[in-house]
């Protein structure tokens, strides 16, 4: 049997996946390239974290892998001593961004390192601002950028507020390789978390922060000021991205699929 075929067979019989999760693989049962495809590989972890299309498997973004990929980094952190500065989290609009931040922060807070995470949605550039300005010594985002809505993806950034450094991803590379998906990765129910205080809740405080240091960057301050009275803006969401994905968010909720 191909090895591929053991691996969905393993996930298939998982007492770890919903009903919802199952019979999301039954239904490839024959479609050998779907498994191929699923199954073959895990998705690869780099500089740039994780990308990859929402589906249960090792070669996709779901709950399972984002977990698998946070013990990774909750690894590399307490390898380098680092445990008590803690991780801050953001997401986009994506459907099941939200769910991949707070099962980021459950594995983190299993680990011992505090978390910060947003109380809703918030632009990349606040992330790394956040994790500056709460010093944290990393900071995950849960975004895929401009790809399609099928995917999503996983950003993990170091404490000067850019992705991590290719040592450190390779770090994390081979933490994750050391680490069985299911058995290997611990979490903490996230409303637990909170009561503890291992996790904190993130927002207004931040934001003002990062609204003023963005203001502060303005190399003419009244140049709009002096039009605001008659100044238009013309708004165009791109074809992918977050921009177009907020309404159908809205619409059509997390895919039940990957909740577990």
């Amino acid at each position: 049997m191909e090895k591929y075929f053991e691996n969905y067979q393993r996930w298939l019989n998982s007492s770890i996946l919903s009903d919802c999760e199952k019979a999301e693989l039954e239904a490839i049962k024959n479609d050998e390239n779907e498994i191929k495809f699923r199954f073959s590989s895990y998705l690869s972890f780099g500089t740039a974290g994780l990308r990859g299309t929402m589906k249960v498997g090792m070669n996709a973004m779901n709950i399972y892998t984002v977990a698998h990929a946070t013990q990774g980094l909750a690894s590399l952190i307490l390898k380098e001593g680092r445990a008590a500065d803690g991780v801050a989290i953001a997401y986009d609009s994506r459907n099941n961004s939200e769910l991949f931040a707070h099962v980021s922060a459950e594995v983190l807070a299993a680990a011992g390192i505090p978390v910060y995470i947003f109380d809703a949605l918030r632009p990349t550039p606040e992330l790394s601002f956040a994790l500056r300005e709460l010093k944290c010594v990393a900071g995950i985002n849960i975004t895929a950028s401009h790809n399609p809505k099928q995917y999503n993806g996983y950003k993990a950034y170091w404490e000067d507020g850019a992705q991590l450094p290719p040592e450190h991803a390779d770090t994390v590379s081979a933490e994750i390789a050391k680490v069985d998906i299911f058995d290997g990765v611990k979490r903490m129910d996230f409303d637990e978390g909170v009561k503890s205080g291992i996790i904190t809740i993130i927002g207004d405080e931040i934001d003002e922060k990062y609204l003023a240091q963005v203001q502060a960057q303005a190399v003419n301050p009244n140049a709009v000021k002096n039009v605001s009275d008659d100044l238009k803006i013309v708004y165009s969401p791109s074809r992918h991205g977050t921009q177009a994905r907020s309404r159908d968010t809205q619409e059509n909720g997390t895919q039940a699929s990957l909740h577990g």
